[in-house]
Order: C-alpha cells, then sequence, then structure tokens
C-alpha cells in the first residue's frame, strides 16, 4: 500500500462524485433512513462516539440514522460490509486505528483494502496510548525502564490486545525507538492484558488513558509516559515520550467515518458537515472528554491526508518488526 493512495482515492471518488451527482440531484440527499456500521460490539469506544454523534445527526441532516453493530473479524466484517456497499450515502463505516489502518497493513489476506474501497468523510477524535507498569515495578520513569531492559535484553515482557492490535504496534514502536528487546506476549483484549500486568505476569502495557485510569487512581498501576505530543489532562503529572528521552514517538487511536468509494462529492461534504457540527455540539464535546479523547473536525481531505501518514507510519514499524498476520 502507497502512502498516497488514500488521498488520491478521495479525489478520485470526489472527482467521481461530481459526474455521477446530476441524475441523483432530482432527489435531495438524504431521502431516507442512513445506516452506520460500527464493526464492534455495542459499548465499546466507537460504538460510543457513534451513538454520541449519531443522536444529533437526525436534526442535521432530516433523516433518521440507524446504528447496525456487525463485530467479528476484529472489525474486518463491518468494514467489508461498506466496502461492498452501494456508494449512495446510505451505509456508512464508523472505524477506528485497527479497520482504517492497522487491520490492512498486518494481513496478507483481507477483504477490503481502505485505500481503494472508502472515500474518508470525517475524523470524529482522537485519544492516546500511556505507557503503564505495576505500582511495584522498579523503573519509576521510560529511562529507568530502558536502562533496566538493556541491561536485561529479552528479560523483560509487554502485554497487548492480541497479535497486531495497536497496542503491539505502541510497543514495537517504542521498541525501535529505544532499542530495547522486549517480548511480546499478546492476550485476547485489553482487560486480559491489564490482568496479567496488575499479577505480575507482564511487566509493562501501552493502554488507553480512559481504559486505565482507575487503575492509576487507586495506585495499583503507575503511568510512566503518554504518547501524545502535549501531556493529557486527565494525567498532567504524566510526561510525554518525548519528555521522557524517545524522540520521535508519538502515538494516537482515533475514530472517524468513512464511505463506499465513489460517493458523490456533494454527499460527503454534507456528511462531513453534519458529523463535525455534531462534535462541536457542547453536550458532545462533554462526552467525548470524559472519555479521554479529543474531538478534531476537518475537512474529507485532510483525514485522507491524515490516513495516508498513519498507514506508511505503521507499515514501516510492521515491516521493521515483521509482524504478520494470517
Amino acid at each position: 500500500m502507497t502512502g498516497h493512495r488514500w488521498v488520491r482515492a478521495a479525489m478520485l471518488a470526489l472527482a467521481l462524485g461530481a459526474w455521477t451527482a446530476g441524475p441523483a440531484a432530482a432527489q435531495p440527499y438524504p431521502s431516507r433512513p442512513i445506516r452506520m456500521i460500527v464493526p464492534f460490539t455495542p459499548g465499546g469506544p466507537v460504538d460510543v462516539a457513534a451513538r454520541i454523534v449519531g443522536q444529533h445527526l437526525p436534526r442535521l441532516l432530516g433523516q433518521s440514522v440507524v446504528i447496525e453493530n456487525r463485530a467479528g473479524a476484529a472489525g474486518s466484517l463491518g468494514a467489508k460490509a461498506v466496502a461492498t456497499a452501494e456508494p449512495d450515502g446510505y451505509t456508512l463505516l464508523w472505524g477506528n486505528i485497527s479497520t482504517l489502518v492497522v487491520l490492512p497493513v498486518v494481513t496478507n489476506n483481507r477483504d477490503y483494502d481502505p485505500a481503494r474501497h472508502f472515500v474518508p468523510i470525517a475524523k470524529v477524535s482522537q485519544n492516546h496510548e500511556v505507557l503503564v507498569v505495576q505500582s511495584a515495578f522498579a523503573a519509576t520513569s521510560v529511562g529507568e525502564l530502558v536502562a533496566y531492559a538493556k541491561a536485561n535484553p529479552g528479560k523483560l515482557n509487554f502485554g497487548s490486545a492480541g497479535h497486531g492490535n495497536a497496542t503491539h504496534l505502541a510497543a514495537e514502536l517504542f521498541k525501535l525507538r529505544t532499542g530495547t528487546n522486549i517480548v511480546h506476549v499478546p492476550y485476547k483484549g485489553a482487560a486480559d492484558a491489564v490482568t496479567a500486568l496488575l499479577g505480575a505476569q507482564v511487566q509493562m502495557f501501552f493502554g488507553d488513558i480512559a481504559g486505565v485510569l482507575p487503575f492509576l487512581r487507586e495506585g495499583t498501576l503507575r503511568a510512566l509516559a503518554v504518547s501524545s505530543e502535549a501531556r493529557n489532562p486527565l494525567v498532567p503529572e504524566v510526561p510525554t515520550m518525548r519528555e521522557s528521552g524517545v524522540p520521535d514517538y508519538v502515538v494516537s487511536t482515533y475514530i472517524g467515518v468513512v464511505a463506499p468509494a465513489g460517493t458523490p462529492a456533494a454527499i460527503v461534504e454534507r456528511l462531513n458537515a453534519a458529523i463535525n457540527d455534531s462534535l462541536i455540539a457542547p453536550d458532545a464535546a462533554a462526552a467525548f472528554a470524559k472519555l479521554g479523547a479529543e474531538i478534531r473536525p476537518a475537512a474529507p481531505q485532510d483525514f485522507a491526508a491524515f490516513l495516508a501518514a498513519e498507514t506508511r507510519k505503521w507499515a514501516d514499524v510492521v515491516k521493521a518488526a515483521n509482524i504478520r498476520v494470517e
């Protein structure tokens, strides 16, 4: 997958839309309910984000919005359903870092290629990871952790939410940037990885800030650094990786909306405007803040460029770490 394909695909879809908008103009969009596919189970971050925004869209678009959870295969089942849907603006995908970037770059056999099968509509929110260790662990800073890892190569373990998962890649990037040899132990999900960390079966984990915050507050886990450019307001006392001496280490997780490639440009712009308007509603912004997430309203082209850069970044990490999921 080349780095510019996301941008080229987005521009091509917009151009195709301009050619096809004429016949469809007789019936203003939207003229019937819009289906939004969430490729994960109810109650997760993507589902919650879809429902926060979804409650505003009927008022802004003049049509009802149906949220459909279609979980399975790490999000690829729902993504494939949208990739093969009619490009008419009535079937949308709520994707995240896994479905839009990580899963495609770590798998050989996949049912969809985001750069070819989707046109980006809107970036919804962005979050960051935090490196956590058990409170009794000897290292109290990233510097001390790196020093110990270098003095004891292969003796530290890090947990992840699964092989090829974003939490796995975040740790592999850390290893590449620090030149350390730390062993990967994959689990079936983030909750299992945190349980293993609490039980000292692994020594470190890169987790979602909101997800590990209760353990930080009760003192059973200790945060060493956040993966954002600046400190996070939920844990303002925790330094960034850059402050901790790890250059060029920024990892973000994100949620965004895409549509099947070929969706008309006018529809993409209409949906982008409605989603962005939803995000700046005071109750929506407050709801995302409680999740530890930042709202990120942007134009479709900006979201496309962001995904292209992310694809290049993680493809390089996957290649360097020789990660492959069959």
